[in-house]
């Protein structure tokens, strides 16, 4: 990780600046990187965005990218592990829903949402918000072994979950109910339309909608994954 920079040749002044950063201001400079990739990688995609690109976004040297967070795919590794909370808050969330007396799917269905929008009350929520979209659509084999890494022991906690609240479906088909809740979240993070669409109604990520997608979502396994009372006999 730190080989890099002392390969690179620059006078000495900036190399001791950049081998031995003010203790104040290493903090920033380390933030402002991580913050800089992850905003460039949300709006132009993983392989798109160069070292150089990242380091002119964040107002450093490129070697301090390098010095600080390693290689490219490092740093896209950093910026979940620094997001990991958000995994750790919905996990928390459906544990708890899952306690309770008696746990329903809307409880899953805002466990699994209401954490991640949420994340667009800040500019570097919103960020990290959309790149997850980003690559979660647009996924490639470099960045799915982070994915796979981080989402999806979650996505399967999920999963078991909606097979726990209807144990007569297989769980294939909650995977499915669950792919379908994926598609609609993420949606609803990407695509700014609605404002048009509305004739100027709607704003693009409004705060008022959570409860509405949240119900839409749950409506929706509802009926993928009917009641004992209302569903056809499972095939």
């Amino acid at each position: 990780m730190f080989g890099r920079l002392s390969n690179t040749r620059m006078p000495q002044t900036r190399a001791r600046r950049a081998h031995a950063p003010d203790a104040a201001s290493r903090p920033d400079r380390k933030a402002a990187i991580l913050l800089a990739a992850e905003k460039l990688f949300a709006q132009y995609g993983y392989h798109a965005v160069s070292i150089r690109q990242i380091a002119a976004e964040a107002g450093v040297p490129p070697a301090l990218v390098g010095y600080y967070w390693g290689a490219k795919h490092e740093m896209f590794h950093a910026i979940f592990a620094h997001w990991r909370s958000t995994i750790d808050e919905r996990l928390s969330l459906l544990r708890a829903a899952l306690d309770g007396p008696r746990p329903t799917v809307h409880d899953v269905v805002q466990a699994f949402a209401e954490p991640v929008l949420q994340l667009r009350a800040s500019p570097e929520g919103e960020y990290y918000a959309l790149l997850v979209a980003r690559e979660l659509m647009y996924r490639t084999p470099d960045t799915d072994r982070v994915l796979a890494e981080m989402f999806d022991p979650m996505a399967h906690a999920f999963i078991d979950a909606l097979h726990q609240l209807r144990p007569e479906w297989p769980r294939a088909r909650a995977a499915w109910a669950y792919q379908f809740a994926m598609g609609a979240l993420l949606h609803h993070l990407v695509d700014y339309r609605v404002q048009r669409l509305s004739n100027g109604e709607n704003t693009p990520n409004d705060a008022a909608a959570a409860p509405l997608l949240i119900d839409f979502i749950t409506a929706g396994i509802q009926a993928a994954l009917p009641t004992p009372a209302s569903k056809e006999t499972p095939p």
